[in-house]
């Protein structure tokens, strides 16, 4: 911590996740979203899976903050990989971390949160405008117990590629959303469309970082 504003890799994470996946047209994805070499997005019906998160990290981790994040899985050598092509935090040392040891591009907004649950809304800003809003009402279980998922995240940033094993372990619940984006926010390709699917992870301990391979930009980590 004396060289660096921000803890060591692994960061250990507690909080809960409401997650959305939409299917998008190829064309109406922002440039930001060019994937690593080699990779090929999941597709569905020839439109993009675009996973939307909206996270918050509790006291008992190594930080606290909210977190607003665009995921992109695609296929290529290694199998399944995530791709975050855009991020926000309200965290300033969140926003250093991810970039500097994961490629992450986080980008620092302002969020507000009301409620718990099984009813919470949420709500991300920039420079005072809104950019995106969701009210999320929380389901039943649709695993028992507690399940690990495995979430490799590959990244390109400032000339290198970083690929990262994560584990997020949590409990999965169903999940009813409303989600609203700002046509004219960085988020607007999203606008007035309905996701595919909907699911909490509630009561989640995430390991971010656990082991990390960085290259030159172009070469392929193991």
């Amino acid at each position: 911590m004396a060289d660096h504003p921000y803890p060591p890799e692994p960061w250990y994470l507690g909080g809960s996740l409401l997650v959305s996946v939409f299917l998008v047209p190829p064309t109406a994805l922002p440039p930001t979203f060019a994937l690593p070499a080699g990779r090929r997005p999941v597709t569905v019906g020839g439109r993009i899976s675009v996973g939307v998160a909206a996270v918050r990290y509790v006291p008992g981790g190594v930080l606290q903050y909210d977190e607003l994040l665009v995921a992109v899985p695609s296929l290529g050598r290694g199998g399944i990989r995530v791709t975050i092509p855009q991020i926000w935090v309200d965290s300033d040392t969140s926003r250093r971390g991810g970039r500097e040891l994961w490629g992450i591009p986080k980008e620092l907004a302002d969020f507000d949160r009301a409620g718990d649950a099984p009813r919470v809304t949420a709500s991300m800003s920039i420079d005072d405008r809104p950019v995106a809003r969701v009210t999320a009402r929380r389901g039943r279980p649709l695993l028992p117990g507690m399940r690990q998922i495995a979430l490799p995240i590959l990244q390109d940033l400032d000339g290198r590629t970083t690929l990262s094993h994560n584990r997020v372990i949590g409990r999965i619940s169903g999940l009813r959303t409303a989600w609203r984006f700002a046509p004219d926010g960085p988020l607007g390709y999203l606008a007035g469309r309905r996701p595919l699917l909907n699911v909490e992870l509630h009561d989640a301990s995430i390991i971010f970082g656990m082991d990390v391979a960085r290259t030159s930009t172009g070469s392929s980590p193991a």
